[in-house]
Order: C-alpha cells, then structure tokens, then sequence
C-alpha cells in the first residue's frame, strides 16, 4: 500500500494492518463562515451596500457594485467565534502569530468566471460546487502560496470561504481560498503561526485514544470508549535525519527502539509494559509527505486480534483495561530487562 502517512508495528500481521489503516482524512469544504452578522463584526467585514430591486426596475447593469464581505487578502489570516449552536460571530483579521482560523492563500472573484454561473442572480454554490471549486480554483494558487509544504492527508485542509447569504444576495462574488486545521467531526481549530513554517503532519497527542473508522480514518476518543490505539509519544524525525528523505525502512529501524522505549516510559516500565500484552506501533512518512513538510510521527499501543487485525481496547492501558473484552491474559515470570 502506498499511504501518505502508514501505520508501523514489529510485528508478523504489520502488512494486514497497515492495509486496514489507509490514510483517509477527508479534506471538508468551509464556507459561509461569515455569518450574517459579519458586517457589524469589526474593521475586516464590508458592510453589504448594493441590493438588487426588481420592483424599480433595476437590472444587473445599473445594479450598485456590493461591497465585499471582507478586505482579507493574499497572506492575511482569519478567526471568528462559533456559538454552541454553530453561529459564528466577529469574523475578523488576525495577527497570524496568534490565534486564527483560517489563512487566506489566494483571493477570488467568482464573477468573472467563465460563464454565467455565478451572474447576478445565481445562488450561492452548493457544498458539492464548493468542493469542485477548491480543486479548480484554491488547489494550485494554495500549494504555490505555501511553497510545497503541503500533503493532502497531512494537519492542513485546502478550503474556500463564501460570502455570507446576505452579501451574495446583493452580489458579492468573492471567494477567499487558503487552509484551514480541523477536528475530526470538520470543525475548524485555532492555531498559531503561519502554515508553511509548520509540521504538516496529523497526529495524535500522547494519552489520547485512537478507533480506526470504516474508511480506515483514525479518530481521537475518550480511552473509556472502544478504540485501537492508545498514543505514547509524538517524534520529529527532521533531526533524526537531517540530510535528506528517509526511506520507510530507515524510519522503522529508529521507531522499532524509539516507540518500544516510549511505550516503557508511557507505563512505567518495562514489567508493564510486558504484562500489559500490548505492543508497539508507530507512523512512518512516504516521501512525497517528507517533502511536503510531514516530518512528525506518532508512537502508538495496540494489540493484534486472532484474525489478524487490530483488537479492541477499552480503558487506558495505564490503567485497568479490556482486550476485546478481557482483561490481559496473564504472562509467564521472566527476568527483568535490564536497560
């Protein structure tokens, strides 16, 4: 399998398990972010002044220019509030060192596209449309913006930015373009810095629970519910290897030793570690996402099923836990380890 970011283990069934562990994060399309209120919400958001009236007789030619919904350009970033309910409020610029949402990598006018698609009295672009018009539109202009840095299966998402319904009504066409980090449920996050001087890798935090979904996409839960891996450790592997791409093979040979140690150090040592039945696990990097700028891998607990695949976990393994059910069966005594 050739996978953006593979899972790894030293184990017989690692080819299985890789195979059911494709790198599936979809890449979600963000619009409408500006809610209706984003006019009043600060120095960013235009306030809306044409309108069209087919009571007076006014047509699309001697209709008043709408004024955009926002003067962020090329580099600018973006960060707004969302409400419990999902409105989103302050739609504004930010300083891209702190928090923001959204970074703006190409500015678009959808009225000059060609055709009539997006004339005065066209409605807004379904999220179908939307996510055809990322890949027409913000795809190339967004890579070139970042210099490289980007893998489509990585911490950043390409996505486009509408008008909110009341400034494409009066016929602002613009569309922002940039990228964007969100949760597993689509849900954009706050982050700091600008995305080409970041990891592009997606990874997981150390404690956390992972289940693996249909499509082979992984997804953070709470420990006490079922899930395949438990994370021990985040590595940057740039200073690992600093003179160039490593192959998967060179990765392995320093994560086999590196994610033993951390599973040790996650649980206390190497006895329970031991009598935990757990193994090793970890993420290596293909070298189109190296040179995309991925260069972060996680270390990760699991269990191999009598089938061949992942078993199921419940509980944290620094903790009492369950494998698919049971508690771990009892180990032979053995001498310790000696590190």
């Amino acid at each position: 399998m050739t996978a953006t970011r593979s899972w790894r283990s030293a184990t017989a069934v690692q080819a299985g398990l890789i195979a059911m562990l494709v790198a599936a994060v979809g890449v979600g399309s963000y619009s409408h972010v500006a809610a209706e209120t984003a006019a009043d919400a600060g120095t960013d958001a235009g306030a809306v002044t044409g309108t069209a009236s087919s009571s007076t007789g006014e047509t699309s030619s001697t209709r008043p220019a709408a004024a955009p919904f926002t003067t962020a350009d090329v580099g600018d970033c973006l960060n707004w509030d969302v409400a419990a309910d999902g409105t989103v409020s302050n739609f504004q610029k930010a300083d891209c060192a702190t928090d923001h949402r959204f970074e703006v990598s190409a500015r678009e006018n959808l009225g000059t596209y060609p055709s009539s698609e997006f004339g005065p009295s066209a409605p807004a672009p379904n999220l179908t449309r939307q996510a055809q018009l990322r890949e027409e539109l913000c795809k190339t202009p967004t890579i070139d913006y970042l210099g490289g840095r980007f893998t489509p299966h990585g911490r950043y998402s390409i996505a486009p930015i509408l008008p909110p319904a009341s400034a494409w009504e009066a016929g602002d066409r613009t569309m922002l373009c940039g990228v964007q980090v969100t949760d597993d449920g689509g849900k954009t996050l706050t982050t700091r810095g600008r995305a080409a001087e970041q990891d592009q890798s997606r990874i997981f935090q150390p404690g956390e629970c992972v289940t693996i979904g249909p499509a082979g996409a992984p997804r953070a839960v709470d420990c006490a519910e079922p899930h395949q891996l438990e994370i021990t450790a985040v590595i940057d592997l740039k200073p690992v290897f600093p003179e160039g791409t490593p192959t998967v093979a060179d990765q392995d040979a320093f994560l086999k030793d590196a994610c033993t140690q951390a599973a040790r150090d996650h649980l206390g040592g190497d006895d329970p570690f031991y009598h935990s039945t757990l193994e090793s696990f970890w993420t290596a990097i293909d070298a189109n996402a190296w040179n995309g700028g991925a260069n972060t891998v996680n270390c990760a607990l699991f269990k191999a099923n009598a089938d061949g695949g992942f078993a199921t976990l419940e509980g944290t393994a620094t903790g009492p836990f369950v494998i698919d059910g049971a508690p771990p069966a009892p180990q032979p005594e053995r001498d310790p380890i000696r590190q």
